[in-house]
């Protein structure tokens, strides 16, 4: 395409809360990438994303929504979309995310040659494992009979690991030792891994690193779960669970299995249990449950009875320090978003 593609904000930007509170819809990954990372790949172009109108009130030509997925098996001239997924509840993303990994798989790999998998690899259907350049495998066990097994640059899958796929570990990201990973679970760049996770999504810069359950979740950027935090999925009557819709401040009803929405910035403490279909806003400090979470925890708050909030610039001071385990640092835009997001409560 000679133009650049637009993606428009919609109502996603709503219904997609609390993972569009500090980013679009476009950003939000599900699969190997970023919904904008596939578009730009499919496109060959690069991608701006604007509000659902432009300045002269008229919908660009070129624009797509934000908040839908494309179909990355199919060149973007192919008038045959049938196949994109539309996001309209934050539960779809854990729902479309088997699928999502095996576009990107595909994307990313045609015509590619993997790295070799050290001889100390137990590995099931070699084809379908995609490692790259500078990733490290030491004495693991990755089985993608059931869907393929994408390793990220610089990654690190650690002594008796278990991955079976579909499952996506990104960039620079650490899986510890003896770590089960299920499919479809994608881990983002950037994060350590370990204890149980199953079909499951890390944005980038989040830490589940310790033993504990997590199960149909959506965690979002720079979140670390305490040593033994785990999230319930499943009911005990097996029926339909209820979701907090933050924006409509009503419940909504999900599907049978649905875990921990975690917005970004949230930290639990040692042996948290997570209600099922509980969501998070972000910037929680979540602390002193004695039994299973609420179901709904705003953001800012700290700890789950005490009646506080988590103050802005103790807050920041905290991002930031976690920020430098990383490498990293708060940007003034991210600053700016949270403290426009904590005058709004």
């Amino acid at each position: 395409m000679s133009a650049n593609l637009v993606l428009l904000e919609n109502e996603s930007q709503f219904n997609l809360f609390p993972f569009t509170l500090t980013r679009s819809a476009a950003d939000i990954r599900i699969g190997i990438l970023t919904i904008r990372e596939k578009w730009e790949r499919i496109s060959g172009s690069s991608v701006t994303v604007i509000k659902e109108m432009d300045s002269d009130g008229n919908k660009d030509p070129y624009s797509i929504p934000a908040n839908l997925i494309p179909d990355t098996s199919t060149s973007f001239e192919n008038n045959n979309h049938s196949n994109h997924r539309l996001l309209h509840h934050p539960w779809q993303l854990v729902e479309y995310n088997d699928w999502a990994i095996r576009q990107d798989f595909r994307l990313l790999t045609q015509g590619r040659v993997s790295q070799q998998v050290p001889h100390t690899v137990k590995i099931t259907n070699p084809d379908q494992v995609f490692v790259e350049e500078g990733a490290r495998l030491e004495h693991c066990y990755i089985n993608a009979s059931d869907g393929p097994v994408y390793i990220g640059k610089n990654a690190l899958v650690m002594d008796g690991a278990m991955l079976r796929g579909p499952v996506s570990i990104g960039e620079n990201t650490v899986v510890k030792m003896g770590a089960s990973i299920y499919g479809a679970s994608t881990i983002g760049p950037d994060c350590i891994a370990g204890g149980e996770i199953k079909n499951s999504i890390l944005f980038a810069f989040s830490n589940k690193a310790h033993h504990g359950y997590l199960g149909d979740a959506v965690i979002g950027e720079w979140c670390n779960l305490g040593a033994g935090t785990s999230c319930s999925n499943l009911k005990n009557t097996g029926g339909k669970i209820k979701v907090w819709d933050m924006y409509r401040n009503t419940f909504k009803t999900a599907g049978n299995k649905c875990g921990l929405l975690m917005g970004d910035y949230c930290k639990s403490a040692i042996n948290t249990s997570f209600n099922s279909g509980t969501v998070t806003g972000i910037c929680a400090n979540i602390f002193d449950s004695a039994a299973l979470t609420p179901k709904f925890i705003a953001s800012f708050s700290w700890g789950i009875h005490t009646g506080q909030q988590y103050l802005l610039e103790k807050a920041i001071i905290e991002i930031e320090t976690w920020m430098k385990f990383k490498k990293r640092s708060l940007q003034e835009e991210q600053k700016m978003i949270l403290e426009k997001l904590y005058k709004a409560l």
